[in-house]
């Protein structure tokens, strides 16, 4: 799938290059970018997530060291530990009344302010964990590749604008939105549901708020005011099956 993006984006370029005033330059350099895509190794990923992060960052009203916000997400990390699986966990709050929170491959952590009114301190655990889990399975790797993929086709549609290949401060804020609103598939929500509960568990911490956390969740899908954990399978089953691993002690 990876290697069909960049082979569109090739081939895009490929049928530009016989129209006039088209800059050549710019179209071997965004093909060259869109068969990367199907390559990038765990180290371009890192550094296009970070600044990645760094500029969704700049764009965000982040919390102050003294928000009580903050102070509470310090409690939370120390919790969940500062790193995964070997990667340097960093954490901040986004305020926005918005119902989210994201992780990318670099370890930059974000939760909103709106979902920490909406839930504890436990449950908060058990999102992050989930979203932890995204960076620790390389899910989030393959969303940078796909993002990567969709910026390199664009730029190469452009080409006849002369538009370079350099990503602009623009673009990276775009690279990060399509990393945020990422979809995953359902074996990949599923294994980072596994994630997280494990993770809670060799940490000490209560699963449970994994559960309760997905019951506030599907009680917003249902009102379309967050479209958070919105892929499949619905929350309602995710909180079930991690009530069964309770359960089974398993």
């Amino acid at each position: 799938m990876k290697l069909r993006s960049a082979l569109v984006a090739f081939a895009v370029a490929n049928a530009l290059s016989g129209c006039a005033n088209i800059d050549s330059n710019a179209l071997m350099e965004s093909g060259a970018q869109a068969f990367q895509a199907a390559t990038l190794t765990n180290a371009q990923v890192k550094a296009l997530s970070v600044k990645s992060c760094e500029q969704m960052d700049k764009e965000a009203q982040i919390a102050p060291a003294d928000s009580p916000y903050t102070q509470r997400l310090n409690k939370i990390a120390a919790a969940l530990g500062d790193n995964i699986n070997g990667t340097p966990a960093e954490y901040k709050v986004y305020i926005t009344k918005d119902v989210n929170a994201w992780a990318m491959a670099n370890g930059c952590i974000r939760v909103y302010s709106g979902l920490m009114d909406l839930m504890t301190d436990n449950e908060v655990e058990g999102v992050l964990g989930h979203e932890m889990g995204h960076v620790a399975l390389g899910h989030t790797r393959k969303a940078m590749q796909v993002a990567w993929s969709t910026t390199a086709a664009r730029t190469a549609a452009g080409a006849a604008g002369g538009i370079a290949g350099s990503l602009s401060q623009s673009q990276l804020g775009d690279l990060g939105e399509k990393l945020v609103n990422a979809q995953f598939s359902q074996t990949q929500e599923s294994q980072a549901d596994d994630y997280s509960y494990d993770l809670l568990k060799k940490r000490g911490i209560d699963p449970q708020g994994l559960v309760t956390s997905f019951d506030k969740l599907a009680t917003l899908e249902g009102s379309h005011q967050s479209t958070m954990f919105d892929s499949h399978p619905a929350s309602a089953a995710r909180a079930q099956h991690i009530k069964e691993r309770i359960a089974s002690g398993k």
